[in-house]
């Protein structure tokens, strides 16, 4: 026998790598979601309805003033009273997978982490009981989900996010707000998890975040932010083809892109801040449930 000469099928190798990382992801987002994230998820988006449903135990995250004092006393550990809640929320998570995405100098690259971060959204919503969809975009919009409800659109949300190829490497997250805007009939929480490598979406993102829930989640790479000593580098824009020299050896020219993109995030959120965008910066080597908690928590304290 000579199995060991005979090559895997490349595809068939791809698609069990696929379902590896989904599976993966899968695991982790749903311990993420049931040890830390959900109960932050609940306090952060979901509003109080008028009806006293039940009590149940408390979980990290949830509104102490919710606490059940006397059932808490008679059990001995608290409890909370729960609300039949208004409405339930129609989730959309819009993905960025344009060239820029799949650059990842580490671990991840940003279009990983991105789909890391939807499976989390994805099944804290799911555990609230809210619908989830999904829209992928490039230079254009690229497929779009409706949302629905179980773990099986989550799942193939996370899928179609790693391996999606749109027919364009470009980047608009202006034609991904007009879709939103056209599609969407009723207000909806809007999660943009991009890297926002993009020009001129400022006014029909901020029109979108006028009529819909938007938070965005902008991913980035520890190497665009500082970039090391390696002496003269190619630098490759992945979306337009276009090379540059640049020599890294050289302080100044390291010191001038280390500002440039420091100025570009500090643009951006002066700009999420202006429309009234929830964000937290998001990066691919650093562990970001901390960064979601703070923004669920913004979001908490504000409502009191």
């Amino acid at each position: 026998m000579i199995h060991g000469w005979i090559m895997d099928d490349p595809d068939q190798e791809f698609t069990r790598e696929i379902l590896r990382k989904v599976r993966q992801i899968e695991i982790r987002s749903n311990r993420l979601v049931s040890e830390a994230l959900a109960g932050s998820y609940h306090s952060a988006f979901k509003g109080q309805g008028i009806d006293f449903e039940e009590v149940r135990e408390y979980q990290p995250g949830d509104e102490i003033r919710f606490i059940d004092w006397n059932v808490t006393a008679r059990m001995g550990s608290p409890f909370i009273r729960k609300f039949r809640e208004e409405r339930e929320l129609s989730v959309i998570l819009a993905v960025d997978i344009s060239g820029s995405t799949d650059y990842g100098s580490d671990y991840l690259s940003k279009r990983e982490r991105a789909a890391e971060i939807a499976a989390l959204l994805g099944f804290s919503a799911r555990y609230n009981g809210d619908k989830v969809g999904l829209l992928l975009f490039a230079e254009e919009p690229v497929l779009y989900l409706p949302p629905g409800k179980g773990g099986r659109s989550v799942l193939r949300a996370v899928r179609e996010i790693l391996t999606a190829k749109p027919p364009k490497p470009g980047t608009s997250i202006a034609e991904a707000s007009k879709f939103l805007l056209k599609t969407l009939k009723r207000k909806g929480l809007i999660f943009f998890i991009s890297d926002f490598v993009d020009w001129g979406f400022e006014r029909p993102l901020g029109c979108l975040a006028r009529q819909h829930d938007v938070i965005a989640l902008p991913i980035f790479d520890p190497l665009e932010k500082k970039i090391p000593d390696v002496g003269k580098v190619y630098l490759r824009d992945p979306e337009s083809g276009h090379e540059i020299l640049v020599n890294t050896s050289n302080s100044n020219t390291r010191m001038g892109l280390s500002k440039l993109s420091k100025r570009y995030r500090e643009g951006l959120a002066s700009f999420f801040k202006k429309h009234g965008i929830d964000s937290a910066q998001i990066s691919t080597k650093d562990d970001y449930i901390a960064d979601l908690h703070k923004l669920f928590q913004r979001r908490v304290l504000r409502r009191r």
